[in-house]
């Protein structure tokens, strides 16, 4: 199965015939939210045009509702390697991740404890702080080591004890690119008898994910991500899921997975997130009916990381050799995503970001919701420039962001 060139990728992108001044915008934005391709807001027109209602109604526009939700569940399940009753909806990745919190937080005793780590965004970080506040439960902090940009070694071992009820984890760091061991992690906190819970936002886009490999009970990511809309997803293992103490009204429903949604959700955001799933899957061409929706999905996302990968190394490599440039994050080769941080000779990352606007490279600044990861390297307040390779993006654009660095970095020295 061959996977569509980066060519006929783009040309499914209206957002890349944009210009500044006399260039092309290059979005290397990605890590805060990709670009959308038609396809996806074709999707999203035609439930709102053609299929509006709520839902769980005898009228033939809510049945239909039913019906793309219901599909929109199986395919996300396809993305995720889960099945479609462990598939939920909310407005996001952070509200649905502070809805689960409090769930758990209700079986929670003071001095029970919860493990999060240095490396997350706080999305995985504030539920948890809150709980801490509210329960009088403890936090303990799984380190991020400085010189591999990883989390301590062995440092799970000596903070697992019986008292901990809950790991919190995030698959892959959004301002370090670090992918992290997520399997390991989840097999030593379920031996120890924790809730285990992954922030997969960042991962998504990049690799593969696969909620059985992964063995956690609930893993969450965000459609706009992987280039559909503002949409959050939940997988919840199905037994985890159905002891949650949700807050919820009495006549909403009470069964697995939409015991998890509250309210009526966003139905045309929901068919995108879907239809975004479905134009990853469409990357593969030609006659491929024979295979599956995962085995095509797993395909494209092979070969999409690949290409981040080469892509990567170019910009590294070429940033590395900017004088005046410092670099944050485990090196190519390595398990990573294609994104970068870094500064520049001391220069706020705002400054940089808006220097680098006029070579048409749109790229990402601050601490990107990672604030202890930004605290912890002394830039809370400067942030970082955040650089993020997706799939439209190309050599030329890395070539050109690289020389805008070089004309700042000089300009600053």
């Amino acid at each position: 199965m061959s996977v569509a060139s980066v060519s006929d990728i783009r040309a499914q992108f209206p957002a890349l015939q944009r210009w500044e001044g006399s260039q092309a915008v290059a979005y290397f934005d990605g890590p805060g939210g990709t670009q959308v391709p038609l396809s996806v807001v074709n999707a999203m027109s035609e439930y709102l045009l053609r299929h509006n209602a709520n839902t769980h109604w005898a009228y033939p526009t809510s049945v239909e509702t039913d019906a793309i939700l219901l599909r929109s569940r199986a395919i996300l399940a396809d993305f995720l390697g889960a099945t479609t009753d462990q598939i939920a909806f909310g407005a996001n990745m952070t509200t649905l991740l502070f809805h689960i919190a409090r769930a758990i937080g209700r079986g929670l005793r003071e001095g029970d404890e919860i493990i999060v780590t240095e490396l997350d965004h706080h999305a995985n970080i504030a539920p948890w702080q809150a709980l801490a506040r509210e329960r009088g439960v403890v936090l303990r902090w799984l380190p991020l080591d400085l010189k591999t940009f990883r989390h301590e070694e062995g440092a799970l071992e000596r903070l697992l004890s019986p008292r901990t009820k809950v790991v919190a984890v995030g698959a892959a760091s959004n301002i370090l690119g670090t992918v992290s061991d997520v399997a390991g992690i989840v097999a030593k906190a379920r031996a120890a008898g924790a809730i285990t819970v992954v922030d997969a936002v960042h991962f998504a886009p990049h690799h593969l994910v696969d909620v059985q490999a992964m063995g956690a009970d609930f893993v969450l990511c965000s459609a706009y991500k992987f280039y559909g809309p503002h949409v959050g997803v939940v997988y919840g293992r199905t037994e985890a899921t159905a002891a949650l103490d949700l807050p919820r009204l009495e006549p909403a429903p009470d069964w697995v997975p939409e015991r998890l949604e509250t309210g009526t959700q966003n139905h045309e955001g929901i068919a995108g997130a879907a239809a975004a799933v479905e134009f990853l899957t469409g990357l593969v061409p030609g006659d491929t009916m024979a295979f599956s929706r995962r085995a095509r999905l797993a395909r494209v996302m092979t070969e999409l990381q690949s290409r981040g990968d080469a892509l990567f190394v170019q910009l590294w490599e070429g940033l590395q050799r900017v004088d005046g440039v410092t670099l944050y994050g485990p090196p190519p080769g390595t398990p990573r995503t294609a994104t970068l941080s870094f500064r520049v000779n001391g220069l706020a990352s705002e400054e940089v970001a808006r220097a680098l606007v006029a070579t048409g490279s749109y790229v990402s600044h601050g601490d990107f919701y990672a604030t202890t990861v930004a605290r912890k390297l002394g830039f809370a307040e400067e942030g970082f420039v955040r650089v993020g390779c997706a799939c439209y993006t190309t050599e030329e654009e890395i070539a050109r962001l690289l020389d805008g660095v070089k004309t700042v970095a000089r300009g600053a020295a």
